[in-house]
């Protein structure tokens, strides 16, 4: 089941690529249909498959450290890959422009830390791993803040999710 979110961020990626030209006239109505009217995330997968890539970034090492903080800009979907070394994301300073942002881990022996706004919402219906992450929602969550949808696998690391305290 798709929420509200991820309905209008489909829509606003529609609208932004017949804005760029990549989605001809003809085709822009049937389109916003099939994304108004999809019920679960593969027939909105499928609806936006002919759209060119949003935003898509990946972080790969095979040892040593995964790092970013401070002031950077967090893509649309956010693929990190480490075998061997450590993982730190601190996206409490970093510009979010999208209301969803999946981030998919692919961890072998290594650990993850990520720090997430105070007001983002987390999702960790897909992750997968030896260890169970590490995640406890701030006391008083506003609700308002983007969604960090996090999945992937996990080797033999631990991965801690926590919010910024301001």
């Amino acid at each position: 089941m798709i929420g509200r979110e991820e309905r209008e961020a489909a829509v606003l990626r529609l609208q932004e690529a017949y804005a760029a030209g990549h989605v001809p006239h003809e085709e822009m109505d049937g389109l916003l249909h099939r994304v108004l009217s999809a019920t679960t995330r593969g027939e909105l997968t499928a609806a936006l498959a002919a759209l060119p890539d949003e935003g898509a970034a990946t972080i790969t090492a095979v040892g040593g450290r995964i790092v970013r903080r401070g002031a950077w800009r967090v893509p649309r979907t956010l693929t990190v890959a480490s075998a061997l070394g450590r993982v730190r994301l601190d996206l409490s300073r970093a510009t979010i422009d999208h209301p969803v942002v999946d981030i998919e881990l692919r961890l072998g022996t290594g650990r993850a830390r990520i720090t997430l706004p105070r007001e983002a919402i987390v999702d960790l219906e897909g992750l997968a791993g030896w260890k169970e992450a590490r995640y406890r929602p701030p006391r008083r969550a506003g609700g308002a803040g983007p969604r960090i949808r996090i999945s992937g696998a996990v080797g033999l690391g631990r991965v801690t999710i926590r919010h910024a305290w301001l």
